[in-house]
């Protein structure tokens, strides 16, 4: 059977082995890390432990980080837990194109919620920042882009939160393990970050959030997150995370150049050798992420193409009960439907090398060739 190319890191990395190791030697440990017996304190001290070393990757003090179940739960925590800790400021600013678990709570908040235009090239609009105003309790940016890998600039959001008040949030899930990332240096109030995006377990991530903002916790228990979140920590995940947090940040400088040669390689042979295509995003990106519109098919076509042939993408769009939704993202970006509905997003990773990119790059071009006979 032919070695399958998986090139969708984005949505979930492989486990790394130091991930795996530090997790089997916990395990079977049994103890509450809330619980006062020898057991439970030792539970307690590796939580912690894990705690301060991922707080060392982040530039970040341990109180500042907040155990949750993933990225999505801590974004969640983050804007609803704004909206309802600050009276007199009822409103919140998010930018276009955010996650879905940013971008969910314009439905969740009817009326509350402004968001943040996005120019063709991937950034805010300019003066975009004036969204932000004396009501906005919280305003989310963002790091990196999930489909397109786009880098924000968060400088005029930043100063113009600062000048009203705002708090701000930045989801920085994609950034972590692929570009410098210092919480302190970032000049955030809080930022999410996961696991399993660099190769750490599925199932834990972290809202790191300053130690003097005090949260509306949504839901209710025994407070054991800084009484931002609640429920048992999980001891054995956050061992998994601290673990590849620790190669992702030990290396990450040549890891992130050696990535970008690829990406390069991977642009350079998709606008050569395809044709009739748009590379959506503009520098400085995520030397992880490549999201290029195929024009006259559908994505979905290619990616099962794709996938028939041993290779692992994914689109940037979702897909409910089967029916076909282009990127709201690449509509935010003002790609039009048809656009939005032919992009595919390539995610790299550590397992990715110059024989996967030739790989890619040699199916690619029949791939695509059939699949705008299909849609056409």
């Amino acid at each position: 059977m032919t070695e399958r190319v998986y090139l969708d890191h984005a949505a979930g990395a492989p486990l790394l082995p130091a991930a795996r190791n530090a997790m089997d030697a916990v395990w079977g440990l049994p103890g509450n890390p809330s619980s006062l017996h020898t057991a439970g304190r030792t539970a307690r001290r590796l939580l912690e432990e894990s705690r301060e070393s991922l707080a060392e990757c982040l530039g970040a003090s341990p109180t500042e980080v907040v155990f949750t179940s993933g990225g999505t739960e801590a974004n969640n925590l983050m804007l609803l837990g704004a909206a309802g800790a600050r009276p007199g400021r009822p409103r919140l600013a998010i930018g276009g194109g955010e996650h879905p678990s940013v971008a969910g709570v314009v439905a969740r908040l009817p009326g509350r919620v402004d968001v943040m235009p996005l120019a063709a090239f991937g950034r805010l609009v300019d003066g975009a920042e004036a969204t932000i105003g004396a009501e906005t309790a919280l305003a989310s940016v963002m790091v990196v882009n999930n489909e397109t890998g786009v880098v924000a600039d968060l400088d005029a959001v930043l100063a113009r939160a600062g000048e009203v008040g705002a708090w701000v949030h930045s989801d920085a899930v994609q950034a972590f393990g692929h570009l410098p990332l210092n919480f302190a240096a970032l000049g955030v109030d809080a930022m999410t970050v996961t696991a399993h995006k660099l190769g750490g377990p599925v199932g834990i991530g972290a809202l790191v959030i300053r130690r003097e903002l005090t949260l509306a916790a949504p839901g209710f228990g025994g407070g054991q997150e800084r009484r931002i979140r609640s429920g048992t920590a999980m001891t054995a995940l956050a061992t998994g995370f601290a673990a590849a947090a620790r190669v992702a940040v030990g290396d990450l400088e040549t890891e992130a150049a050696r990535l970008g040669e690829l990406r390069e390689l991977l642009v350079r042979g998709v606008v050569s050798g395809v044709g009739d295509v748009r590379v959506n995003g503009e520098a400085p990106t995520s030397p992880a992420i490549l999201n290029v519109t195929f024009r006259g098919c559908r994505a979905d076509d290619l990616l099962l193409m794709l996938d028939a042939a041993g290779i692992d993408c994914s689109t940037g769009s979702a897909c409910t009960a089967g029916v076909h939704q282009p990127s709201e993202v690449l509509l935010a970006m003002g790609r039009s439907v048809d656009e939005a509905s032919a992009s595919l997003r390539f995610s790299l990773g550590r397992a990715t090398d110059s024989a996967v990119i030739e790989k890619v790059l040699a199916i690619l071009p029949d791939a695509v060739n059939r699949a705008r006979a299909a849609f056409g």
